[in-house]
């Protein structure tokens, strides 16, 4: 199993239209190839200033190859889709986790 996970810093005054996008956003990944879940967490610490709120989304994948694939074929465009409608009003790092236990 791979966990794929998004840490978003977002602008307060954004949050709403943010969330609500990122719901549909969420659901539409979770129709792709080798997604299993997600879920969206709220990041209570570090704690970011009041004008901020930050958000963790994490999906999980059956498989390092379903990531890759989802990375090649579909991240750049549903991406897009986010710069387009917020623009530099929101920050997004990624990280690839794996299970630490051995096989």
């Amino acid at each position: 199993m791979i966990v794929y996970e998004v840490n978003l810093e977002i602008e307060a005054g954004i949050a709403t239209e943010y969330r609500r996008w990122l719901d549909t956003h969420v659901a539409t990944i979770l129709t792709l190839p080798g997604f299993t879940g997600a879920r969206i967490l709220e990041v209570l610490d570090p704690a970011l200033p009041s004008a901020r709120i930050a958000l963790c989304v994490q999906y999980t994948l059956v498989d390092p190859a379903a990531l890759d694939g989802y990375l090649r074929d579909h991240a750049p465009r549903l991406r897009a889709e986010g710069t387009a409608r917020f623009g530099d009003r929101f920050r997004a790092q990624r990280r690839i986790l794996r299970d630490a236990v051995a096989d």
